[in-house]
C-alpha cells in the first residue's frame, strides 16, 4: 500500500445531506424504495465503492431455532435487495460468536459446539450467500463480541465463496481487548489477513462500544495502520462514528499523522 489508504464513512441518508438506514429496526417493514431513491440521488456522480450495513438488531445468524433462522434469512435477503437496487457491493453482517463461546465451545466433547455454530449459520445463510453471488455483493462478517480474532475466518472459509469475507470493527475489537482479554486491535487486523475486505473505524476506551471520533480514545492507530499496510486485500476503511460531525476531524487527525486521507 504505497499510497495513503482512502477513507469512507458510514452515514444515514439524512446525514448525507449535512447509509445506514436499512439496518434500523422496522426499516425493512415498510417501503424502503423512497429512501433508496433519495440515496441514489444524493450519490449521483459518486464513483467509489458503496456498501450498506445489513440488518442486525436481534438477528443472530446461528440461532438454534429453525423459525428464527427463517426470519434472519428473510431480513438478509431484504438487505441484498437494497444492495442490488443501490448498486452496493458489500453488506456488513454480524458475527454469531459471543464471549460465552470463547469460554464454552471447548466445554463439549470433540468440536460439536464449534460445528453447531457453523451448521446453523449455513442453514441461515445458504440461500443468502447464493443470492449475494448472483448480485455481486460480498457479505463481510464483522466482529461484535468476538474474543478470538480467528474464529470468524473459519466460519467465512466454510462457505467456500468469494461473496463471504471479513470485517473488523476497531471499537469492538478494542472493547474485547480491554474488557474480555482479547488481543489488541492490530492483531485482529493482521490475523484477518487476505480475507479482510472491510473495516469500521471508530475510537473507544476498551470498556464500551463508544464510536468516538478518531483520536478521542485509546486505540493505537499507528499499530492498526502498520498492520493494514501488510495487507493486499485493500479493505474499505469506513468511519463509523456516533457523531457524524466527527468524520472530517477524524480524517484530519489521521491525515496529519500520515496514516490515511
Amino acid at each position: 500500500m504505497p499510497d495513503l489508504p482512502l477513507l469512507g464513512a458510514a452515514m444515514t441518508v439524512a446525514d448525507l445531506e449535512s447509509l445506514q438506514d436499512f439496518c434500523v429496526p422496522g426499516a425493512l417493514d415498510q417501503d424502503w424504495a423512497p429512501i433508496a431513491e433519495r440515496a441514489r440521488a444524493l450519490l449521483a456522480g459518486y464513483q467509489g465503492r458503496l456498501g450498506i450495513h445489513g440488518p442486525f438488531w436481534g438477528l443472530h445468524i446461528a440461532s438454534a431455532d429453525a423459525e428464527i433462522r427463517k426470519v434472519v434469512a428473510r431480513r438478509m435477503m431484504q438487505g441484498l435487495e437494497v444492495c442490488d437496487y443501490l448498486g452496493a457491493t458489500q453488506m456488513v453482517i454480524h458475527s454469531p460468536y459471543i464471549t460465552w463461546d470463547y469460554h464454552n465451545l471447548d466445554n463439549f466433547a470433540g468440536r460439536v459446539a464449534y460445528q453447531n455454530v457453523i451448521e446453523h449459520s449455513h442453514q441461515t445463510l445458504e440461500a443468502v450467500v447464493k443470492r449475494a453471488e448472483e448480485v455481486g455483493v460480498t457479505l463481510v462478517i464483522e466482529n461484535i463480541m468476538d474474543k478470538d480474532p480467528d474464529i470468524r475466518a473459519t466460519l467465512a472459509e466454510s462457505f467456500a465463496s468469494s461473496s463471504v469475507a471479513l470485517s473488523v470493527d476497531t471499537g469492538h475489537a478494542h472493547y474485547a481487548f480491554g474488557s474480555t482479554g482479547a488481543p489488541p486491535v492490530d492483531y485482529f487486523v493482521r490475523r484477518a489477513g487476505a480475507a479482510l475486505q472491510h473495516i469500521h473505524l471508530q475510537d473507544a476506551d476498551g470498556y464500551a462500544d463508544r464510536h468516538w471520533s478518531i483520536g478521542e480514545g485509546t486505540i493505537s492507530w499507528h499499530a492498526v495502520f502498520r498492520a493494514l499496510a501488510e495487507l493486499d486485500s485493500n479493505p474499505r476503511l469506513i468511519l463509523e462514528l456516533r457523531d457524524k460531525d466527527g468524520i472530517l476531524p477524524s480524517v484530519a487527525w489521521l491525515e496529519a499523522r500520515g496514516l490515511a486521507c
